[in-house]
């Protein structure tokens, strides 16, 4: 699709969402930390997941100040089950870079938007466009499926160079007036509409005469992706020590996956009932009971970006919390953990499984 048939898309595209638009929360205005805060969740997350806690964050950190003031155990605990912690951690580094640089007030400045920790092209496009009506465009993976079946491109979509070129074509055909609505008619065209796995919604598309993709009923060869590699598959033990009505947890390290998270304690490799009681007599824990929890048989799984997990959990019973000779351990009670402290999917799905 040359750029002048490109242009064609706008005004069927906006007039599609101005009649179709979910109502959403962070919809309700064009206040830029709003936006801001719900593409951050919305990255790797879907909108029903990410409405719940969009509003019970934005109840809890009303403001810029106040997220850059949260301490980050609240934090963490409001962002739990979202994953991808970095993400969150980048938000709070960015509030706070706000609050020195622009005295609280969101920048309105691509530049100085994309300038901020965590935040990409797609995100800075998305926040100047909706928020601010400049005519940046916000490129994601649904974009990239509508624009690559539309114009039947068969470049690699994960390729930078080719998401930057599109990204200034569809710039190109920005409307005067309805900025933040173009972007977000695309993003909702491809998240409800020109859905992925060769299933679109061709009957309710309004660019369906548009569409090369649509024509020659070749809509599952769009987009085309360079094929990711194998995931690493890691075996763990977690250990789920527990005391009356007090369980212990550790903090990884300041690096790597998890970083700087809480954890149930855990260890490489799939390891035995012997190895695992050799562990917990080196670490000096007062152990009166073991056993094995049981998954169906199969082994807990959880996947990361490039890791896959594959975890097998022993509950441990101990009649003291005296004299563990490992002071990285923390004791909390079970409310503390329900309510306070912030464990990651990883160990949450384990513990919720087990701790019945």
């Amino acid at each position: 699709m040359e750029q002048g048939q490109l242009g064609k898309i706008v005004v069927p595209l906006l007039e599609w969402y101005d009649k179709n638009k979910r109502c959403l929360p962070w919809r309700e205005d064009r206040e830029p930390y709003h936006i801001w805060v719900s593409e951050i969740m919305l990255q790797q997350t879907r909108v029903e997941a990410v409405i719940p806690y969009y509003e019970r964050f934005m109840k809890r950190i009303p403001a810029i100040s106040s997220l850059a003031d949260c301490e980050d155990e609240e934090l963490f605990k409001l962002w739990e089950g979202l994953g991808y912690y970095s993400r969150v951690r980048n938000l709070k580094k960015a509030a706070q870079a706000i609050c020195v640089q622009y005295q609280g007030v969101f920048p309105r400045k691509y530049d100085e938007i994309l300038n901020l920790p965590g935040i990409g092209a797609y995100t800075a496009g998305a926040i100047s466009s909706i928020a601010f009506e400049e005519a940046r465009a916000a490129v994601d993976g649904n974009v990239l499926r509508v624009i690559t079946r539309l114009t039947q491109d068969s470049h690699d979509i994960t390729d930078t160079k080719f998401r930057a070129k599109m990204t200034h074509a569809l710039e190109r055909v920005y409307p005067q007036t309805g900025r933040g609505d173009f972007t977000q008619s695309l993003m909702e065209l491809g998240a409800v509409v020109c859905v992925p796995n060769g299933n679109p919604k061709c009957g309710e598309c309004p660019l369906a005469a548009l569409c090369g993709a649509n024509q020659s009923h070749t809509q599952s060869q769009y987009p085309v992706k360079k094929r990711k590699a194998a995931r690493k598959i890691e075996q763990k033990t977690v250990l789920l020590i527990k005391c009356k009505n007090q369980i212990a947890i550790n903090k990884r390290e300041s690096k790597g996956v998890l970083s700087g998270m809480w954890e149930l304690p855990n260890l490489d490799g799939e390891l035995t009932k012997a190895q695992v009681l050799q562990w917990l007599s080196e670490q000096q824990f007062a152990v009166t009971g073991i056993q094995k929890s049981e998954n169906a048989g199969k082994p807990f799984k959880h996947i990361f970006t490039h890791i896959e997990w594959h975890m097998t959990c022993w509950i441990v019973e101990c009649d003291s919390t005296e004299n563990c000779c490992n002071s990285d351990f923390t004791w909390v009670t079970v409310e503390e953990l329900e309510h306070d402290i912030a464990l990651p999917t990883a160990f949450k799905k384990v513990y919720e499984k087990t701790n019945l």
